[in-house]
């Protein structure tokens, strides 16, 4: 059994680094550091940190809430960590000590 984090971090989409929406550019990301993976999840509805209501609606993706989520390992979690200071992102997130493995894999 592996340990390591549970990574989550919480957006909307239409917050954006170096112009593209941030979770797109987060999911990029993992993927440049050859992390094992992430997954983007959109919700319906939430409640911000600012009291505020975010919503997807018919007409209006851009206030929808968005989650990214990543399974990683003590030093894939450093170097995450390291790019996302250098790049100087701003994004609200929780992490999760996990333990993990790949069955039958």
């Amino acid at each position: 059994m592996n340990t390591g984090y549970q990574v989550t971090f919480f957006t909307q989409q239409d917050r954006t680094h170096s112009q593209q929406p941030l979770a797109q550019w987060l999911v990029a990301k993992a993927a440049e550091l050859g992390l094992p993976g992430a997954t983007l999840n959109g919700a319906l509805e939430g409640l911000g940190h600012d009291g505020r209501v975010h919503s997807l609606n018919m007409y209006d993706f851009s206030d929808q809430p968005v989650q990214i989520v990543m399974i990683l390992g003590e030093d894939e979690y450093e170097r995450l960590m390291a790019a996302l200071k250098e790049e100087g992102v701003t994004v609200f997130y929780t992490r999760t000590r996990v333990e993990y493995e790949t069955l039958n894999g």
